[in-house]
């Protein structure tokens, strides 16, 4: 009885961690019709107040579940932010959705009615219902694909990132946007992607598209390029959609061995203001006020080491006492700063008044005591 008790607890405990989803019918009066809207929600929407970039899926029929899985398994490492993931179900209506004129490549009819119904009523209602930030992705495949992009031709794109997978590009589309990269003003990622098995008119222009894309210098875009080996058209979104989201959150991420030995060590100027930067850029793209990791402490402090560059570690001391004060890695990169820099007896101090705060990283009370001991002991204070 026990036994079953403590199964029923843990799976009661395993419903209310893991991601919502939610399966709902919009009544679209652009559309004259119900459209079919998979949610999923984040694991801890339920419990906490902030709010949430937004991952729209088209094709959702099929993509929303690789989509929404991989968005949840990311998160959860905290590789990327946590994410409300939407999907438009298009089965037997893709054709339709994405419609286009044959004369400008431009949506008409029930392309335009279905673009007006993502911008105009989907969004908008998501935004209404749940805690959203202004940072929106679109998703698509194929057609779908090709579609998403029409946002990135208005005045103020819809989406800030775009997943263009295997896209069956309109006419005229490779001439649309390599007209409107160049005056893109808010931050864009793109992520476009083929397979060498694709359908060969679709891997061909998707190249085409990327070599065109390739020279437009854009400091607001950024954009990133794969052609995959071995997936057919349809599999290739399980093999680009993790490797679209690393793209796209790259900043996000914690600073990473490559990062590391590739950026940070080549720094010229203060690592500490690179760390700082990297933070700032996560809440002004994502509006996420991410707290800074200490594997990222961990970095700066290894670069300022190996560098030889002790002057850096007063302004990471001062971080550290600003992001974590009620613990001794602030007072630790202190003293290590005095201690490098020729005043033994500041650091001596600084490491003995760490004594009553908590220990974090590594860091203990005792070794910084040792630290301070062996200073007293080398000048005989």
């Amino acid at each position: 009885m026990k036994r079953i008790l403590f199964l029923f607890v843990g799976l009661f405990i395993m419903s209310n961690v893991t991601a919502q989803t939610i399966y709902k019918e919009l009544n679209s009066e652009k559309l004259g019709e119900t459209r079919q809207i998979k949610i999923q929600l984040p694991r801890n929407y339920d419990t906490s107040s902030k709010k949430y970039p937004v991952i729209y899926v088209f094709d959702a029929d099929y993509l929303f579940e690789p989509v929404a899985g991989n968005v949840d398994y990311y998160a959860y490492w905290e590789d990327i932010p946590e994410a409300i993931v939407i999907g438009i179900n298009q089965y037997g209506l893709r054709e339709n959705d994405c419609y286009y004129s044959e004369q400008n490549s431009l949506p008409v009819e029930s392309g335009a009615e279905f673009f007006e119904f993502i911008s105009m009523e989907l969004v908008p209602f998501i935004d209404k219902t749940f805690r959203t930030e202004n940072f929106k992705v679109a998703i698509g495949h194929g057609k779908s694909a090709n579609f998403i992009n029409y946002y990135l031709l208005k005045g103020v794109p819809l989406f800030q990132s775009y997943i263009v997978l295997s896209p069956e590009l309109a006419p005229d589309m490779a001439s649309y946007l390599t007209e409107v990269f160049p005056k893109l003003e808010q931050k864009t990622f793109y992520y476009l992607a083929t397979t060498t098995n694709d359908t060969k008119g679709i891997q061909e222009t998707t190249e085409a598209l990327s070599k065109s894309l390739e020279s437009i210098e854009n400091s607001n875009v950024l954009k990133t390029f794969d052609t995959f080996e071995g997936p057919s058209h349809y599999t290739l979104p399980a093999h680009a959609i993790p490797k679209a989201l690393e793209s796209i959150f790259f900043v996000f991420q914690p600073i990473s061995k490559k990062e590391y030995k590739e950026t940070i060590l080549k720094l010229e100027g203060n690592p500490v203001e690179y760390l700082t930067d990297k933070y700032q850029m996560i809440d002004d793209l994502f509006g996420i006020e991410k707290p800074i990791l200490i594997n990222d402490f961990k970095a700066i402090e290894a670069a300022i080491k190996k560098n030889e560059k002790w002057e850096y570690f007063e302004d990471l001391g001062k971080l550290a006492r600003k992001e974590y004060p009620e613990t001794l890695l602030g007072n630790y990169y202190l003293g290590r700063f005095f201690e490098e820099t020729g005043e033994p007896k500041k650091a001596m101090k600084t490491y003995q008044s760490a004594y009553v705060l908590s220990e974090i990283a590594g860091i203990t009370k005792d070794h910084v005591l040792e630290l301070a001991e062996q200073i007293k002991a080398d000048f005989g204070y």
